[in-house]
């Protein structure tokens, strides 16, 4: 191993001596280069280096190459104030981008199959056209064929830097042939083509074989030329040419669009023989159509959507993307009047309502609800129709269209939770009350652990009746309320019915008999399902209010019957330590005692939590004796069976 860092380092004398020949680097700092060079080649040569060896030998001499640079550069200025020649190339220059390269080839050989390390090493290439690409290209897709970027990326690189189409077409099919059912190769391989469709006509107007109303001098429209789609069916309108020439045009124009659409009809057949059921592959293409212009593009356009309606007329995708294909046109003009949009909203709902009598389903139902909530309440994050606006009156008619549809949702069985909230949620918003109440009983007919938030919502909303009757709700109104908690309370488990227990001890603060009933009810609960150790603490949330309405002494005494519960959890004995430690703070009596006992008891079930050791260590030291936390300190130690986090005590 010495042997061959001692032969590497010895390869880079020249590159040094140069270094300190032009004065970029002084003695001293090459002999730290080479200190730091030889601890970064021990690294590699060892039996097994690790990935972030090289990455950081790479990282290293890529900055020690910029600081070279700007260190050339300052040089150079200096010399020509001075009057003389600028500094010439030398090995200098080229060692460190060439080590680099070596470093990057390792790294690679030794992790193959780390695609991200093969672009890297893309990347490093391109940036510094060295020369290289090629062969790391082909070593790459010899590595890596089934992955449908490497394809992509080497055929970008022979169409944009070696204006290579010939080579870029046929590592596309080539792609294509290994990775058939790549929707992206698909994709890009159409745009590359169109592109150089594009290319071709650029230059046939350039040379004049073309007509065109933007003379090919004006620099603003070889600019244009560089966009991706340039319209393949400009108007001519040149006077100064003659009839035949005119004729002679118009063929060669022909001959584009005629290519164009033989180009996508032929990529389209492929994509779909390869890929027939995926849908994102068919929108993508349509898409591309929609940008361009390509003789029959009409026709074109109306087969592909057929195609779609054929194969995915069972998919809610499709028809929720189909919908909003119709409101294009207000997306693209702002300036539209109300009944224009309004209008093409009309042939939106069209769509969905025909995909509701072919293929009803809950997603279908959820994605229609969600479409017109995005028209009723503009403010709902939908990106694709946003600062869209409609008039007041049209605002209504979408109202009672969507109450229609939620209707329509559960006569046909695609009623689900989520539309169920938001079907009672809507009344509420519109202010009726009684109505959604109503809704809500009629919808919450199932068991509770299946629709947990329809359940909770349901409560709300007779609290809520309850509360506008009167300033104090009646003692039916209370126990009708508790008997719809009891239903939810005992069939959920805590942890997903924690807002229902919030808003019932609100509810129920003031009213004893119900609070008491709450309490028995909880410790039914917990015994059922269990304490939570993280997050919600139904126990010390009812300790709480007790401590507020009692004092401590009732809260003491109400944690203790939670805590002769099995397996109370853990968040409840931090909190009633907590508890403890802040009345200890305020010259309460024997909290000290109390907190250690809870800690104790803690212990006996949570023995290997080691922050439940160090809070007690922690409490030791504060308010015990050197003794007592010594003795917390090895018992630690004994009993944990990690013993590195122990580190961590004495400096806590």
């Amino acid at each position: 191993m010495a042997d061959v860092v001692q032969y590497r380092l010895e390869r880079m004398v020249n590159e040094l001596e140069d270094l300190e020949r032009r004065g970029l680097f002084s003695r001293r700092e090459i002999a730290e280069i080479v200190k730091k060079r030889r601890k970064f080649e021990y690294r590699l040569k060892r039996p097994s280096p690790l990935k972030q060896d090289f990455l950081a030998y790479i990282e290293y001499e890529k900055q020690l190459d910029s600081l070279r640079v700007l260190r050339k550069k300052a040089t150079s200025r200096e010399l020509k104030k001075k009057g003389n020649k600028k500094l010439k190339k030398s090995v200098s220059d080229f060692a460190g981008i060439s080590r680099i390269l070596d470093i990057y080839r390792l790294a690679t050989m030794r992790f193959k199959g780390d695609i991200g390390l093969w672009f890297q090493y893309l990347e490093f290439c391109r940036q510094k056209r060295n020369g290289r690409m090629k062969k790391v290209l082909a070593d790459v897709i010899r590595f890596h064929p089934k992955v449908p970027g490497v394809w992509i990326y080497a055929a970008a690189w022979e169409f944009d830097h070696n204006l290579n189409v010939m080579g870029a077409r046929a590592l596309m099919q080539s792609g294509l042939r290994e990775c058939p059912t790549s929707e992206d190769l698909w994709v890009e391989y159409l745009r590359m083509e169109l592109t150089y469709l594009n290319k071709l006509k650029a230059r046939k107007i350039a040379l004049g074989e073309v007509e065109t109303t933007v003379k090919p001098e004006d620099k603003q429209w070889r600019e244009e030329n560089k966009e991706l789609f340039m319209s393949l069916n400009q108007e001519i309108n040149n006077n100064n040419m003659s009839k035949s020439e005119n004729g002679e045009s118009e063929k060669k124009q022909d001959v584009l669009l005629e290519q164009g659409l033989n180009i996508l009809q032929t990529v389209y057949n492929g994509a779909v023989e390869a890929l027939p059921s995926c849908f994102g592959l068919r929108k993508r293409l349509y898409e591309i159509l929609e940008a361009i212009d390509i003789r029959q593009a009409e026709s074109v356009r109306e087969d592909m959507l057929t195609d779609m309606k054929r194969d995915f007329s069972s998919q809610p995708d499709y028809w929720d993307w189909l919908a909003r294909l119709e409101i294009n046109g207000i997306i693209s003009k702002k300036e539209m009047g109300y009944e224009d949009r309004f209008c093409e909203l009309r042939n939106a709902i069209q769509v969905y309502e025909e995909a509701i009598k072919i293929s009803p389903s809950a997603t279908l139902f959820n994605l229609y609800t969600k479409f017109l909530m995005a028209f009723i309440a503009p403010k709902t994050e939908d990106s694709h129709i946003s600062g869209i606006v409609i008039n007041s009156g049209h605002t209504s008619n979408l109202i009672s269209l969507l109450l229609k549809v939620y209707k329509k949702a559960e006569t046909t069985g695609c009623m689900t939770e989520d539309l169920a909230y938001q079907y009672i949620s809507l009344h509420l918003q519109m202010g009726r009350l009684d109505e959604a109440k109503n809704l809500a009983e009629m919808l919450c007919k199932g068991e509770p652990s299946h629709a947990v938030s329809l359940w909770v919502l349901r409560v709300s909303i007779e609290m809520k009746c309850a509360t506008l009757k009167s300033s104090s709700p009646s003692k039916d109104d209370l126990h009708s309320i508790f008997e719809l908690m009891r239903s939810v309370l005992t069939k959920v488990s805590v942890s997903d019915t924690a807002s229902l227990w919030l808003m019932a001890l609100k509810f129920y603060a003031n009213h004893q008999q119900y609070l008491d009933k709450l309490v028995e009810l909880s410790l039914i609960s917990l015994i059922k399902y269990g304490g939570s150790e993280n997050g919600f603490s139904l126990s010390f949330t009812i300790v709480n209010l007790v401590l507020q309405k009692e004092g401590f002494k009732g809260a003491r005494e109400m944690y203790k019957r939670f805590l002769a519960l099995p397996r109370p959890g853990l968040a409840l004995y931090k909190k009633c330590i907590e508890l403890e430690m802040n009345l200890a703070s305020l010259g309460e009596k024997d909290c000290l005692a109390n907190a250690r006992k809870l800690y104790e008891s803690a212990l006996t079930t949570y023995d290997q939590d080691t922050s439940l050791w160090r809070d007690y260590y922690s409490m030791e030291i504060k308010v015990g004796t050197s003794e007592t936390a010594s003795a917390v300190y090895w018992r630690a130690r004994k009993t944990l069976k990690d013993t590195a986090e122990l580190i961590t005590f004495t400096y806590s």
